[in-house]
């Protein structure tokens, strides 16, 4: 745990005893009153929090902002439905990378039970997203979006980009003939502002979603010639957006 993060609501009252960011403070860093740790508002501020008491009820602290947060990225990632036990270490892993958006969406050869997960509806994932901000030292967590199928996901995306000003590279990632390397797709990018990669679930894409993708101006781009699970593939590709972009 990198940094203690809280809601709003939680950053002016005592943190209770059993909750496990008080485990972790007692327990793992051995925190007692008059020292400090590092926190942070969901959404908001970093700073330090320190501890004015602690007892049974709990542990109180004061908190004093004094950073940023670590804002997310202007980097957005579309992702085929992988399976569930993936998914949460993906989740956690581009959460941590700061990938601003994930955008969830079956696929045309997705499983579709994936879907059925109720991963996503009892808060799951969100903890997987948040687990990555904490790893991160980060106070802002990614936006996650469902879709039924990539149709949707484009369309959708699409409606929020006739919004904004900012000019956009989007790429898909594809082994079965890209176009060119990320890499090379990234270099011949010119004063983009955001980025969109979609990646597929563990068959790939159809050749109905590579035609979808290239007519809504997804360049098909390659990372070399192995074969990836989804979630490798979505640390890799963000490793070198991000580098691409000036950030790692």
């Amino acid at each position: 745990m990198n940094i203690c993060l809280f809601s709003n609501d939680e950053i002016s009252k005592p943190l209770p005893r059993k909750d496990e960011r008080a485990e972790h403070i007692i327990k793992v860093l051995h925190k007692k009153a008059g020292d400090t740790f590092t926190a942070g508002i969901i959404g908001g501020e970093s700073g330090v929090a320190r501890i004015t008491a602690i007892d049974d009820n709990g542990i109180s602290f004061e908190f004093t902002a004094g950073g940023n947060g670590k804002p997310l990225a202007p980097f957005d990632m579309i992702i085929g439905f992988p399976r569930p036990i993936q998914l949460k270490r993906l989740l956690r892993d581009i959460a941590a990378l700061g990938v601003g958006r994930v955008y969830l969406t079956g696929t045309d050869l997705g499983e579709k039970s994936y879907m059925q997960s109720t991963l996503v509806e009892r808060g799951a994932a969100y903890k997987m997203l948040l687990d990555g901000t904490v790893q991160a030292g980060s106070t802002h967590v990614p936006e996650l979006f469902l879709f039924k199928t990539l149709d949707e996901c484009l369309n959708s995306i699409e409606g929020e980009l006739k919004t904004s000003s900012d000019k956009t590279a989007r790429f898909a990632l594809d082994n079965v003939n890209p176009a060119c390397s990320l890499n090379k797709a990234l270099g011949e990018s010119q004063s983009v502002k955001r980025v969109i990669a979609a990646i597929g679930s563990e068959r790939g894409w159809t050749d109905r979603e590579r035609r979808l993708l290239e007519s809504t101006g997804y360049v098909r781009c390659g990372m070399g010639e192995r074969i990836m699970r989804t979630e490798t593939a979505a640390t890799v590709a963000g490793a070198i957006i991000l580098s691409g972009l000036g950030i790692i």
